[in-house]
């Protein structure tokens, strides 16, 4: 099915014109050393951060597009990716008028932001091995569907979808497929970040906050065409990233070996902590994962839940989640808080 990205872009947004701030007009950063800057209303005084932020975010963005083989033209940076995900409501869906779908049990954000920008949400939910019911979702759209969700891997399920059901709604649904990729790095699965140039409707949001290990300075990334991020660089705010949260990010980026000896300690944390839970007798089923935490089935959610925190332990209680009742949601921690975790799980009575 062909896509059209006017056809899916706001009226009012296509007609936008964007604010220009003073370091947009000003482009030449490479000889930014040498300016005096007497334009942006900024203090003179030098604290190390009281000029104006990169508003596009280069140094950050060419690291990424070198480690990812995409354009830097193809990478918007956000506040986080709930300010990504909030700027495609705002770019492609009208409010009152359109819609978007979701697959419960999956991130809880997506119907907030949907709420936010009064965007109907239509929920389809997955099948009981957590897989989309492609067929039931290409039913639920119409004329005014703009974007379909996917998480994958799958936040509180942990697993990735089928790579055949995620083609099969690219190629049949004229709007934009989010594909959010939060937990990627924990995956033996390849990222859809090789099919960018492949599908023009296809978005992929990943972030820093998982396996980088900087939720703190929140840092989130689209992935998507040219033409998608266009649009979305018009209604983003001026400085939506701000100088201290590009430096860190830049700083950990430079680190490649050191990201991927954690995220390779979280994966072996991660299986052994798999291996002890399917001994515990109230363990009913410990659902498979890639990502950095595991959804387990047990006899009483709420029970074993209130006894982990009078252990000190916190965990997630999905129990009102669709398809997740009585399931618990455990993120693996260092060495040292896992094998408190298992110390506490198995005195439990």
């Amino acid at each position: 099915m062909k896509f059209d990205i006017n056809t899916i872009t706001r009226e009012n947004v296509k007609s936008l014109k964007p604010y220009s701030s003073a370091r947009d007009e000003f482009e030449d950063f490479d000889t930014a050393a040498e300016m005096i800057f007497l334009d942006a209303n900024e203090n003179p005084f030098q604290t190390g951060v009281n000029r104006y932020p990169d508003p596009q975010q280069l140094s950050v963005k060419a690291i990424l597009a070198k480690n990812n083989k995409v354009k830097t033209s193809q990478i918007l940076l956000g506040n986080g990716s709930d300010e990504v995900l909030d700027l495609l409501f705002r770019a492609f869906c009208e409010p009152k008028t359109d819609n978007i779908i979701s697959l419960p049990p999956t991130y809880g954000m997506y119907s907030v932001l949907a709420d936010i920008n009064a965007i109907e949400n239509r929920e389809v939910l997955l099948s009981t091995d957590f897989q989309p019911q492609v067929d039931q979702i290409l039913d639920a759209v119409d004329d005014s569907t703009k974007i379909i969700f996917l998480c994958s891997p799958n936040n509180p399920t942990g697993n990735s979808f089928s790579d055949e059901s995620v083609v099969k709604l690219l190629q049949n649904f004229k709007g934009l497929v989010v594909i959010d990729e939060a937990y990627i790095d924990f995956s033996k699965k390849e990222s859809w970040l090789t099919e960018i140039d492949e599908y023009p409707n296809l978005i992929i949001t990943q972030t820093l906050s998982k396996a980088y290990g900087l939720a703190g300075i929140r840092l989130g990334i689209c992935y998507a065409s040219e033409a998608v991020i266009s649009v979305l660089n018009k209604i983003k705010p001026p400085y939506n990233v701000n100088e201290l949260t590009q430096q860190r990010a830049i700083n950990r980026l430079n680190d490649p070996e050191k990201i991927q000896n954690e995220i390779a300690s979280i994966i072996e944390q991660r299986e052994e902590l798999i291996k002890v839970l399917l001994e515990v007798d109230f363990v009913e089923k410990v659902y498979p994962t890639e990502a950095n935490f595991v959804l387990v089935k047990v006899d009483d959610a709420n029970k074993r839940y209130d006894q982990l925190i009078e252990k000190g332990i916190v965990i997630r209680n999905r129990t009102s989640q669709p398809l997740c009742e009585n399931c618990l949601r455990l993120t693996i921690g260092i060495p040292e808080e896992n094998a408190v975790l298992i110390k506490e799980i198995n005195s439990l009575k």
